[in-house]
């Protein structure tokens, strides 16, 4: 559609976990790489972090969940992003998410899971195969 510019990434920690360091690391990592990043800190809301995606015209939101909460933080963001037809905002994640959740969260229709031991470089390489692929053509 003619969208020009770096890659916007909303970096969000929803729900209760109050451990950030991990998220302001694949914050500066993208950043460092050249994408606009908004990080929108700590327990954050899903309807805030949609709100957040929509309003700054975000390419992606990558959600941070440590707390055992991601089967349903990462359905929730999903379904309302429906509602707001927001389908092309990307949602990608990371944290403490076991092997066996990662199909069914991928079939609800999270685009990536990273496990920790990820590394930076791999997310920001498969942000920029993956999030709005017609950047820069």
């Amino acid at each position: 559609m003619g969208v020009t510019g770096p890659i916007r990434v909303v970096v969000a920690k929803p729900g209760l976990d109050g451990h950030d360091r991990g998220a302001k690391v694949i914050a500066r990592a993208l950043r460092d790489a050249g994408m606009e990043v908004i990080y929108t800190g700590l327990h954050q809301t899903p309807e805030q972090i949609v709100d957040t995606a929509i309003q700054e015209d975000a390419d992606a939101i990558g959600l941070s969940i440590l707390s055992g909460a991601h089967n349903t933080l990462f359905a929730k963001v999903l379904e309302l992003l429906r509602e707001r037809d927001a389908e092309d905002i990307k949602v990608f994640g990371g944290g403490i998410i076991p092997e066996a959740d990662i199909p069914p969260l991928k079939e609800l229709g999270v685009a990536e899971i990273f496990t920790p031991g990820a590394t930076t470089a791999s997310i920001v390489t498969w942000v920029n195969a993956n999030v709005r692929q017609t950047a820069g053509a």
